[in-house]
């Protein structure tokens, strides 16, 4: 069973967070990780992008969330909310709501931003919203998780997030890190633990 790790990722911390989650899914027998991103949005209509990305992850595609078992949704933060590439992928998700698609699987969100009140939990939440209008069940980060209340730079029980810094290239800390394999693992054992939806 996969869970796709749907995400848009402009300077890297994403992609990371991405992968942390993905090594925290696949510590668990059965469920594999699949890693998936959106193109940009062009403000010019007639512009396309190349229907595979040149590096990195390829496009996400209906099919991919039809086939899914569990969802993770990761944006860097724009003005607290989620970022327009990801949204507009959202905003064609009409057919799996019309068919139920998504009903009944787990879904969880991550997030990173430049400074550390950045509106890491507004984007989160804004995430959240299009998951819960689908009939997904969504999955946080327990306290029950030390470095949720060790950490000084990012993590919320909302999602994993990260605090990139001003120039957005500062690494992930070892608490991110954590909480990321931590969300991963989490949502592979609910998968697994799960009927199929």
């Amino acid at each position: 069973m996969d869970i796709l790790i749907l995400f848009y990722s402009r300077h890297g911390g994403i992609l990371e967070m991405a992968n942390h989650i993905a090594r925290g899914i696949e510590k668990i027998d059965g469920i594999y990780a699949r890693l998936r991103t959106v193109p940009e949005v062009s403000p010019v209509t007639e512009a396309t992008a190349d229907s595979i990305p040149k590096t990195g992850a390829p496009y996400a595609t209906q099919q991919d969330l039809e086939q899914c078992a569990g969802l993770i949704l990761g944006s860097p933060t724009r003005f607290g909310n989620m970022t327009a590439p990801l949204k507009y992928f959202l905003d064609t998700t009409t057919p799996q709501w019309l068919s139920a698609a998504l009903v009944d699987k787990p879904a969880a969100v991550f997030t990173s931003s430049s400074s550390m009140h950045g509106g890491q939990e507004s984007t989160l939440l804004s995430m959240m919203l299009p998951l819960l209008h689908h009939g997904m069940i969504i999955v946080g980060v327990p306290y029950s998780e030390p470095a949720l209340s060790l950490t000084e730079t990012g993590g919320t029980p909302y999602g994993p997030s990260h605090v990139a810094g001003p120039d957005s290239n500062r690494p992930l800390s070892e608490h991110e890190k954590q909480l990321c394999q931590a969300l991963g693992a989490r949502m592979a054992r609910l998968v697994a633990a799960l009927p199929p939806a």
